[in-house]
């Protein structure tokens, strides 16, 4: 009781810009996950290639890759909420268009310019939760804003696989054609253009800036960093966990609809339920680091145990079990992430946080960038099979890394913080 009251205390103490940048949270987390629902289903049914699914979904992580330093020195000049209310609406604008359009070469274009609004709005977040926040609700904004985006998604998945078949019966025409997904999609993106009111009301704090000294910080601690080996250590695991995700987890609706000839609304359920689990799992994984006085122990036990569930996944002769390998895979992987954040920003000085951070955040999308559009073409000649031993494998060069860059690291750290602590001899 004492808790819950003190946590709906903190919540109370939001000044309005935050409450509205929650509810934008919530609006964009269930258009995002319809959109990742029914997209690869609505390009398979206009007669596309997998080859071309994989290169279309590989656009938004390219384009993040290529301009998302520059895209957050855009967000530093012209601020944060300005910054969100363009790339919002540029993505939202960039979904739409992909509905319509059916050259190959415009297809690809836009979901590229799409990719880049959805960047300058994702990196804009983080900095503008740190302006409407003080130290006292800072880590509950966060957790609520992660909590929120995949609660929302769990709804929008839910409600989205029942949505071909209402289209289907309404308009006559089969609910797995590309008419009936083109409508749930188009309808998802009407729906995105909601999430830009609460951003535009929103108030962003104004803190004088010499943006001349920004520049010149930013980019001296670019230099800086990128020549720590210790960064690259940070940075090596998450790349390598972010090109073995490419390759399998964008598609997993084709491979239950594929493999065992799933419903549309059943995935809808599935990814619904996978949501529901992942949110535990940010729960317990910080109850485990408390339990075992270690992050690193952690991550590597919670990644290293998911291994075992993709694989069930991957190799299962029947439905229910790989829909449980599938949410237990996906929540033990997905509990670590936030606690190798958390480990990676402990451990470089706060100056240098948010350059590392861009690190870290381009290593996972240079993963993204690539992998979906390989996976395409392995999928056409092998099947599935391929991409899941590949996936375990790299995710266990990822395990193994940073176990043997951390583990003794955070022991000794932690030594040395307790020959600190006041009162112990």
């Amino acid at each position: 009781m004492t808790t819950s009251t003190s946590t709906w205390q903190q919540i109370k103490t939001f000044p309005q810009s935050a409450r509205l940048f929650l509810l934008a949270t919530i609006i964009n987390g269930i258009i995002f996950s319809t959109w990742q629902l029914f997209f690869n289903f609505f390009i398979l049914a206009r007669g596309y290639e997998k080859d071309f699914l994989g290169l279309i979904n590989s656009m938004p992580s390219m384009a993040g890759l290529f301009f998302g330093i520059l895209l957050g020195m855009l967000s530093d000049r012209i601020g944060r909420r300005p910054a969100m209310l363009i790339g919002l609406a540029f993505s939202t604008l960039a979904m739409g268009l992909q509905l319509f359009i059916e050259v190959k070469t415009l297809l690809l274009v836009v979901a590229f310019l799409g990719g880049l609004g959805n960047s300058l709005y994702f990196i804009s977040q983080a900095p503008f939760m740190m302006k409407v926040t003080n130290p006292n609700n800072r880590s509950l904004m966060f957790s609520l804003n992660f909590g929120l985006n995949t609660l929302a998604g769990a709804v929008g998945n839910l409600f989205a696989g029942q949505m071909p078949g209402w289209f289907g019966g309404l308009l006559q025409i089969p609910v797995d054609s590309a008419q009936a997904y083109q409508m749930v999609l188009l309808v998802s993106v009407i729906l995105g253009f909601f999430a830009l009111i609460p951003i535009f009301i929103l108030k962003e704090p104004v803190k004088p800036q010499n943006l001349n000294e920004i520049k010149v910080s930013q980019w001296a601690l670019l230099k800086k960093t990128v020549k720590r080996g210790f960064t690259w250590k940070l940075v090596l695991p998450e790349m390598l966990l972010g090109f073995g995700a490419a390759i399998t987890i964008p598609y997993m609706n084709l491979y239950f609809s594929e493999t065992f000839q799933v419903k549309s609304n059943v995935l809808g359920a599935l990814f619904s339920l996978s949501a529901l689990f992942v949110g535990v799992g940010s729960i317990l994984g910080p109850r485990l680091v408390q339990k075992f006085n270690s992050k690193i122990r952690v991550v590597v036990m919670t990644q290293a145990s998911s291994l075992v569930f993709l694989l069930v996944l991957a190799f299962s002769p029947f439905a229910w079990l790989a829909a449980i390998g599938y949410l237990l895979r996906g929540m033990l992987m997905n509990m670590a992430v936030p606690l190798y954040n958390a480990f990676c920003m402990e451990n470089v000085s706060e100056s240098e946080q948010g350059v590392v951070n861009s690190l870290i955040s381009n290593s996972w999308t240079a993963g993204w960038a690539i992998g979906p559009f390989l996976s395409g073409l392995i999928q056409i000649r092998y099947g599935f099979q391929p991409l899941f031993l590949t996936t375990a494998f790299i995710y266990l060069l990822s395990i193994l890394s940073t176990w043997i860059f951390f583990h003794q690291y955070e022991r000794k750290k932690l030594a040395e913080d307790l020959l600190i602590e006041p009162g112990l001899v």
